[in-house]
């Protein structure tokens, strides 16, 4: 049973309880010995809770683990071997928005890859696609998996990842590597 259902329950009965106590309160004022007592009834339904596996499911088990941090889902080292160079620590976001940044040298070369998690990566997906960036589905990826220049999106047990690439390179080239590390990082969700 998943928390929404249980939250759900323990409202239903608590109402069902004050109910019950308010009417007898109410039948208990100026009732005398010969009167009968009054008769309550209370219908109590349950919802049913969601089948393993639907996205209502994801999502309750997706809240029940607590927050993704984004740099968990793209090691350091995933970050530099898709990059081409050394990186710095990843740099985790504040936890309204997860995201991870891995920033290449001051000295360049001008490297950067960043992990969004959650809200904030779907509002990324969503904001891309009002701008009508070109995007090619993914298969093998998540639930389902999208990917743009340097960008890719998937969605996995209820939550959104994006994983973006900020290198000055045919954008071509990044396509497999960046797939490669989506699976890699939906594995971990």
């Amino acid at each position: 049973m998943n928390s929404r259902s249980v939250r759900a329950r323990v409202f239903r009965w608590a109402t069902a309880l004050s109910l019950i106590t308010g009417a007898l309160a109410v039948a208990g004022c100026g009732a005398s010995a010969a009167d009968p007592a009054p008769t309550v009834t209370v219908t109590v339904t349950e919802e049913p809770a969601a089948a393993p596996g639907t996205p209502d499911a994801a999502a309750t088990d997706a809240a029940l683990a607590g927050p993704v941090k984004a740099c968990e889902l793209v090691t350091k080292a995933e970050a530099e071997k898709l990059a081409g160079t050394k990186l710095a620590d990843g740099v985790e976001g504040d936890p309204s928005t997860p995201a991870c940044r891995y920033t290449g040298p001051p000295t360049g070369p001008t490297a950067q890859v960043e992990v969004y998690a959650g809200d904030g990566a779907k509002k990324i997906f969503d904001i891309d696609k009002t701008l009508e960036h070109k995007f090619t589905e993914v298969p093998g990826i998540g639930d389902e998996a999208h990917y743009e220049d340097n960008m890719i999106f998937f969605l996995k047990s209820g939550t959104w990842v994006g994983i973006r690439l900020v290198l000055l390179n045919d954008p071509a080239k990044n396509r497999k590597p960046m797939e490669e590390l989506a699976a890699t990082a939906a594995s971990r969700l």
